[in-house]
């Protein structure tokens, strides 16, 4: 496993690729953009540069320390699909803090799910991407302050 080394450096002092990536990539986190080729082409980059540098490219967070985020979505009323969301969280190393789910309607079922994720393996827009590729996960949002 390699070791990574973070640098704290001015954005303006950096070229202006990386702010486009993190631009597409607040497009994907606030749900103003439904792919990846969307949110890139909204930022002005090509897919394959947000790619290249997205596992790369965090904003700094200022509060690092019990970072906690709730996420909100409607799930398919079908046995597995709130466990494999759950297993998501587990998998990047999110620690639940609570999960609330409302009676099924329609055949779906409001989640919201409350995570610290100081040490979590990889960023939030992965842990929302994987997310949103559950098979029975029909919403996804992110109603924290992080971003």
């Amino acid at each position: 496993m390699k070791d990574t080394t973070f640098l704290l450096v001015d954005q303006d002092m950096l070229p202006q690729v990386f702010r486009k990536v993190l631009e597409a990539k607040q497009y994907l986190l606030n749900s103003e953009a439904s792919s990846t080729s969307e949110a890139a082409r909204m930022a002005g980059i090509s897919r394959s540069v947000f790619y290249k540098y997205k596992d790369g490219v965090f904003p700094y967070q200022k509060t690092s320390v019990n970072r906690i985020i709730t996420i909100q979505m409607v799930l398919h009323d079908k046995p597995g699909v709130l466990m494999s969301a759950v297993g998501v969280f587990y998998s990047m190393g999110a620690n639940i803090l609570t999960i609330n789910q409302n009676i099924p309607v329609s055949g779906k079922a409001l989640v919201s799910i409350s995570a610290r994720i100081d040490h979590m393996k990889g960023s939030l827009s992965d842990l929302l991407d994987r997310l949103k590729s559950v098979e029975g996960v029909k919403t996804l949002e992110n109603i924290s302050d992080e971003t």
